[in-house]
């Protein structure tokens, strides 16, 4: 009796999540039944899309590296709870993930515009950052550098604190113990940090919009290709949201994957 009570509750539970898997599924294959896939090959070629989408690899990948630099000491910082100020630069660097995206490209605005609490300054030496590429970047980091910070802080306060004493008492100062025991143990992490920073920076679209703006060939992502092209060409939309879904999904499963894998390590080493 007790078993099939189990049983019964176990196949409730497999029920259940059908709903949302459904609310999730139609969409996405909604996109790939109304796309007309004749037409694919041709909308990959156009010149205004073919823009988009390298602008879009451009900047994603330089955001990635300015959020490598910027955002590992962070990350670090963060990995150490004893800090005083650890739970403030936590809130903080959680806050983009929080706010809108429209929120962001303001602030933004308002901070490097050309009247802006610093635009003002480098406006005056002849530098203007608004509805430039270099926008483009800023607002992606601002909204997607969360993403890497916080994964590459699990992994480093993943790290043995045994290992890291072993190597502090063998002579390796704090940089030497954190470029070979922290760094190579906590790889995993910050490789899926920085997947998942791409993959979001890739798809950034209300800061970019309004810190940005929407230039063809200047400024124009693939998302604001979409936004633009779905009052003009809904095939080019549709092409450009497609291309989008199998990159964000392909980045997901590369991540999913490596932190199987780790985890499958960590249980064969406890086994």
């Amino acid at each position: 009796m007790f078993s099939m009570d189990r049983h019964h509750a176990r196949e409730y539970w497999k029920i259940s999540v059908l709903p949302y898997l459904f609310f999730l599924l139609i969409p996405i294959l909604a996109l790939f039944t109304r796309n007309d896939w004749r037409a694919f090959p041709a909308n990959l070629q156009d010149p205004a899309i073919h823009q988009a989408i390298l602008l879009s690899l451009r900047t994603s990948l330089v955001a990635v590296l300015v959020t490598l630099v910027i955002g590992m000491p962070v990350a670090y910082y963060l990995s150490h709870r004893r800090y005083k100020l650890h739970r403030i630069v936590d809130i903080l660097v959680d806050l983009p993930t929080v706010l809108p995206p429209a929120v962001a490209g303001v602030a933004l605005l308002m901070a490097f515009g050309r009247k802006g609490l610093v635009g003002i300054w480098l406006a005056k030496i002849g530098v203007q950052l608004p509805f430039t590429e270099a926008a483009v970047v800023m607002a992606q980091v601002f909204i997607a550098a969360p993403l890497f910070i916080k994964a590459a802080a699990i992994g480093f306060a993943d790290v043995d604190c045994e290992l890291k004493k072993a190597a502090a008492l063998d002579g390796a100062n704090r940089w030497q113990v954190f470029r070979h025991i922290i760094l190579p143990i906590s790889l995993n992490a910050i490789i899926s940090g920085a997947a998942l920073t791409w993959a979001r920076a890739l798809g950034e679209f209300g800061a970019t919009l309004i810190f940005a703006g929407n230039f063809p060939g200047r400024t124009q992502t693939m998302p604001l290709a979409i936004y633009l092209g779905f009052e003009i060409d809904l095939t080019k939309a549709l092409t450009l949201s497609i291309l989008l879904i199998i990159v964000s999904t392909a980045t997901l499963a590369i991540v999913k994957g490596i932190l199987h894998w780790q985890v499958d390590n960590h249980l064969e080493e406890w086994g």
